[in-house]
């Protein structure tokens, strides 16, 4: 079924209004970095529709899906299924700052993931080239306790050290969405699982201080054009036909300007937290490696309990590509554009297993059967009501 955006909801959102611009005026393309990763199919679907509503707002006319490295004729703005991860290539691409892209651009394979959030075992573990130690020694107050690791043994040492004080959660680096990941409580079940893993060399894994039922919370900004926007939400789960917990949507809370601009609003303490935890995380990658340009941040911070019954917060994993959210966000920021007197929206969108049925007038980016997960809709909605001051 192909995708379709509801006029009455672009009504209600203040979706796009303006018509695309012509191919010399700039153009906006779908690019599938990595053709042969390409994900699922229902994703791949949403970030062709995602690139299409940006192009509307940028005025560019959209002009389809490019693979591998795109030449460059005229004005191109890209919409990365992935995060670039060679400065090099995105430069031949085009892309020198945030105008240039939906996404971001790092120097390292392993800095566009979650490896960067832990520090290694010690100074004699295993490492990919550029790997910067100052950078998770830097952010530790604003992460769970755990380790990155590039080898098995590596690993397990990792595991071990963590073991002592409860049970540990085994992520994959590569891994999104809460899919993959496993939780020990044993050097027995550890030393399987990581048997398991042929990824840990090449890309690495994390192991991390395991939370019981944890709420997770996303802070990020996306920048189009001359509207930036910054904003914290609630993810939610839902199980998949598997009957594993995944991500099913969040709920944000958008306001104009930066990330800095949330902590005007009236939060509770451990909102607050989460913000000032994501801020820092970012502000340490910014400073720390060169090359890095980002018009789309989004952090998952956790929060909840630990097995000794101790109140934890971190970030998760950074994303500087087009992510779970992007519905969400793109719903946000046209009525944000369209409305030049508005200064917070709330937006949401929402993945469902199975048969669903979207609100009146929600914008349905996936209706249809992946091979991989079965039936699955995704759509985005903007609430009215809510306070546009």
């Amino acid at each position: 079924m192909e995708p379709y955006v509801s006029k009455e909801r672009e009504r209600v959102e203040g979706g796009p209004s303006n018509t695309p611009g012509s191919p010399t005026a700039g153009q906006v393309m779908a690019w599938s970095v990595e053709p042969s990763r390409h994900g699922y199919d229902h994703e791949v679907a949403i970030g062709r529709v995602l690139a299409q509503r940006i192009s509307a707002l940028k005025g560019f006319a959209y002009k389809g899906e490019v693979g591998g490295v795109p030449s460059r004729s005229g004005p191109v703005y890209f919409v990365p299924s992935d995060t670039l991860t060679d400065c090099a290539m995105a430069h031949a691409a085009g892309i020198q700052s945030e105008n240039d892209l939906f996404g971001g651009v790092v120097p390292h394979p392993f800095a566009a993931t979650k490896a960067i959030t832990h520090p290694l075992i010690g100074r004699e573990a295993a490492a990919p080239e550029g790997w910067l130690p100052t950078v998770p020694q830097r952010i530790q107050s604003s992460v769970l306790a755990g380790y990155t690791a590039f080898s098995e043994a590596d690993a397990r040492l990792a595991g071990r050290d963590l073991l002592p004080q409860g049970s540990v959660r085994i992520k994959p680096v590569r891994a999104t969405g809460g899919r993959d990941q496993w939780v020990v409580r044993d050097a027995l079940a550890l030393d399987e699982v990581l048997a398991g893993l042929p990824t840990i060399a090449s890309d690495g894994v994390v192991l991390e201080r395991n939370l019981r039922n944890p709420r997770t919370l996303s802070v990020g900004q996306a920048i189009i054009g001359t509207t930036r926007m910054s904003y914290y939400g609630l993810q939610r789960l839902v199980r998949n036909p598997a009957g594993e917990f995944v991500y099913g949507g969040s709920e944000l809370t958008v306001v104009r300007g930066e990330l800095e601009d949330l902590l005007g609003l009236h939060l509770e303490p451990a909102l607050r937290l989460a913000i000032d935890q994501a801020r820092l995380y970012q502000a340490v990658v910014v400073s720390s490696f060169d090359g890095f340009i980002a018009s789309r941040i989004n952090y998952d911070v956790a929060q909840g309990l630990d097995d000794s019954g101790h109140w934890c917060s971190g970030v998760l994993e950074p994303s500087w590509r087009v992510g779970g959210a992007s519905a969400a966000e793109i719903a946000a920021m046209e009525v944000l554009h369209n409305q030049p007197e508005r200064t917070r929206v709330r937006a949401s969108c929402v993945e469902v297993y199975g048969d669903a049925k979207p609100p009146a007038g929600a914008s349905v980016y996936y209706d249809d059967i992946d091979p991989a997960v079965g039936r699955i809709t995704k759509f985005s909605f903007v609430e009215s009501h809510a306070d546009p001051t």
